[in-house]
C-alpha cells in the first residue's frame, strides 16, 4: 500500500529535511516512524524536495509504502504518537502505486517572513529579525522581475553543479502587516537557496543599494557572484503543494 503523508515541522532543531549521516534530520524521524508501524521493515519515504537547515515547512508531503494494512486514520494517529512533537502528520492518504510525491507535483509555495519592527528573540527562529526599515514599495517592483520562466542561475548556490537552471514562477506578492513583512513566491520548482537569494536581493532594493530593474539585469548575468547575500533560513517556510 502506497500512502500520501502531508506533514509539518519546525525546522529549528534540525539539520535540514534530507537524511545525512550523524546529524539529525526530518527525514530521519519520519523513516524511523514508519519503520517501527512497518513491523520493523526499513520503509523510506519519498518527499517532494528537501528544506535545509532552519527552514520550516506549513504543509510539505512525501509518499512511503507500507506491507501492513492500515487505514488513512490510524497511519495518522500511529505516525504522530511515534514522532517528536516539532514534527506533525496532518494527513494520510492512501494512493495508486505510481504516485510520486515529488514527480507529480504541479507547483510550490513559499513565504519568508522578515520583522522590521523590534527584536523579537520569541521569534528569532520563525521570523527574519531585520529590525531597520525597508522600501517596500520598491521591493514590490523588483519581486515583479522573477515573474515567468527564468535561468535562474544567479540566484541558485552551487549553481555549477546544475545544467538545468530554468523554473517558472507563476505568481509573487508581498505583503505588510504591521512590522512582519511576508514574500511569497509560487512557481513550478525552486533550486536550493533560491528563495533566500531572491529575497536577500529585494532587501537590498528595500534598503535602497539599488533600483529595482537590476533584478533584471541580474538574472540575465546568470551570474551568482552579483546577487549579493543569502537571506538567513529561519524566515523561510514551505507553505504549500500543488499536485497535478
Amino acid at each position: 500500500m502506497r500512502f500520501l503523508i502531508k506533514f509539518s515541522y519546525d525546522g529549528s532543531a534540525y539539520a535540514g529535511y534530507q537524511s545525512q549521516k550523524g546529524l539529525n534530520t526530518i527525514q530521519e524521524k519520519l523513516e524511523e516512524a514508519l519503520t517501527k508501524i512497518n513491523n520493523g521493515k526499513k520503509t523510506s519515504i519519498v518527499a517532494t524536495g528537501r528544506t535545509d537547515k532552519g527552514v520550516h515547512a506549513l504543509s510539505q508531503y512525501g509518499h512511503a509504502n507500507l506491507e501492513v494494512k492500515i487505514t488513512e486514520k490510524k497511519l495518522k494517529r500511529a505516525m504522530n504518537s511515534n514522532l517528536p512533537d516539532d514534527i506533525h502528520v496532518i494527513e494520510a492518504k492512501e494512493v495508486s502505486d505510481d504516485f510520486h510525491a515529488r514527480y507529480n507535483v504541479k507547483e510550490k509555495i513559499y513565504q519568508y517572513k522578515i520583522n522590521l519592527g523590534e527584536y523579537n528573540p520569541l521569534e528569532r527562529n520563525y521570523i527574519f529579525q531585520y529590525n531597520h526599515e525597508l522600501d517596500i514599495e520598491r521591493m514590490k517592483q523588483a519581486i515583479l522581475y522573477f515573474e515567468g520562466e527564468h535561468d535562474f542561475r544567479a540566484f541558485v548556490t552551487d549553481n555549477k553543479e546544475k545544467d538545468n537552471c530554468i523554473r517558472t514562477i507563476t505568481k509573487t506578492k508581498i505583503e505588510e502587516k504591521g512590522s512582519i513583512v511576508t514574500i511569497t513566491f509560487q512557481g513550478t520548482g525552486f533550486l536550493r537557496y533560491q528563495v533566500r537569494n531572491m529575497v536577500g536581493i529585494l532587501i537590498r532594493v528595500g534598503e535602497g543599494k539599488m533600483p529595482p530593474e537590476n533584478v533584471k539585469e541580474i538574472l540575465e548575468s546568470k551570474d551568482r557572484t552579483k546577487s549579493g547575500k543569502t537571506a538567513p533560513a529561519e524566515g523561510l517556510y514551505l507553505v504549500d503543494v500543488i499536485y497535478q
